[in-house]
């Protein structure tokens, strides 16, 4: 058993909740988009928590928080986000800052133990101005250029704008040290139901999904919609709907068993009743973290494509947009992980892969790096009504707590 030294203040865990709940609050959730003055009140909270457990904040160029610390021995880097989607929850992102501030504060206290948690908020995971854009600052996968090109994808201010009214013009912005941290580790709600059905205190993800999207157009005749004879059509959206059902109808057999796919925007030009459309577009995503498997979905997508250009009335192209490359957790840290759990949770864990793309993610490309889940209620996120009992927020502090120590202890 661990020493209850070691163990997390569930009473301070759950204050710190509350308090950054109440930064932006929405009925019982938050709006915090990034850099909204929710989400800087939100990262000022942070930088003056931080030297309560023994670090030195930093605010980087690009809206990252960091407490370093001080202390001689290795340094476990831990955290997640501060912002949220708009008018969403209140746990996805801070429940892994607080976490990770609650280890620093019990760990780097304990002079028994050497090195020490090191906490960080990563800046706009939720993607208001882009795709993970403060965690792949820190690895180096962000350009000026994509600073400059920036846009907030709600009303279009510019990130640059963003930035300097947050008093970050010119500051620099952090990157990652070599050799300086033995690893990341993350924790997070689990966004589904999986843990709460089973009820199970912990997952210990084995990765994280990589996420592919696509923008696949149809173009066919804009004509009128009380004169043209329904033979005579080239009716864009008729052509996008059908071809919709039969992405249902054939993937199921190329997929695999955790692989998701999502029409997530569906526009119709000109999108008007007395119309038939002359263009149609979707957005389409897939998700798995075997890159085989999107490769083989991807080949029956382009296929189909294919089919629908050689049978008309209208025609199709597809355009990949986006590409995520899964991420491997450490074998290590989810060892630590479920021997943590173990030892203060009964054991109630389950391996499992995150469905959802992850700061860890980006991590992972130059650090080991793992992820801890605790359940969500209803397996609910990214909505207002987002909630997690406060006895497995308790519980999942404790198991992180502990895991933050095996690790630094090799």
């Amino acid at each position: 058993m661990p020493d209850t030294q070691s163990r997390a203040n569930g009473e301070r865990v759950l204050a710190d909740l509350n308090a950054l709940r109440a930064i932006g609050a929405y009925k019982t959730g938050v709006h915090k988009p990034t850099f909204s003055e929710p989400h800087k009140l939100s990262l000022d909270w942070l930088v003056r928590k931080l030297p309560d457990a023994g670090l030195s904040a930093t605010l980087d160029g690009i809206g990252n928080v960091f407490g370093t610390s001080a202390k001689a021995g290795p340094k476990l880097l831990a955290g997640s986000h501060l912002e949220s989607q708009n008018y969403a929850g209140w746990l996805d992102g801070p429940l892994g800052v607080v976490y990770a501030l609650e280890a620093a504060r019990v760990l780097n206290a304990d002079a028994s133990l050497k090195g020490a948690v090191e906490v960080v908020a990563w800046c706009d995971e939720e993607g208001h101005f882009g795709s993970f854009l403060g965690s792949r600052s820190y690895v180096g996968q962000v350009t000026e250029a994509e600073v400059d090109a920036a846009r907030d994808r709600t009303n279009g201010r510019p990130m640059r704008d963003a930035l300097a009214e947050m008093g970050l013009a010119g500051r620099a912005r952090v990157a990652v040290e070599k050799g300086r941290h033995v690893g990341y580790l993350e924790a997070h709600i689990e966004q589904g139901d999986t843990l709460e059905s089973g009820k199970l205190a912990v997952g210990v993800v084995t990765s994280i999904v990589g996420i592919w999207q696509y923008r696949i157009n149809f173009t066919g005749e804009q004509n009128h919609a009380g004169t043209t004879r329904m033979a005579a059509r080239k009716d864009a959206g008729v052509a996008l709907a059908k071809f919709c059902v039969a992405i249902d109808e054939r993937f199921p057999a190329a997929c695999g068993p955790r692989t998701v796919w999502t029409t997530g925007r569906i526009t119709l030009d000109p999108g008007a009743p007395s119309i038939i459309p002359g263009g149609a577009e979707m957005l389409f995503q897939i998700r798995d973290d075997n890159p085989a498997i999107i490769a083989r979905l991807e080949e029956l997508l382009r296929t189909m494509a294919d089919e629908v250009n050689a049978k008309g009335p209208c025609s199709v192209t597809v355009e990949k947009i986006r590409t995520g490359a899964p991420a491997m957790m450490d074998a290590g840290f989810q060892d630590a992980i479920e021997a943590a759990s173990k030892a203060v949770a009964g054991g109630r864990s389950l391996r499992m892969p995150s469905g959802a793309g992850h700061d860890a993610q980006m991590l992972a490309t130059v650090m080991p790096a793992a992820m801890l889940f605790v359940p969500s209620i209803g397996g609910i996120s990214h909505h207002w009504t987002e909630n997690t009992a406060d006895a497995d927020i308790v519980t999942g502090a404790d198991v992180f707590v502990d895991a933050c120590r095996r690790i630094l202890s090799g």
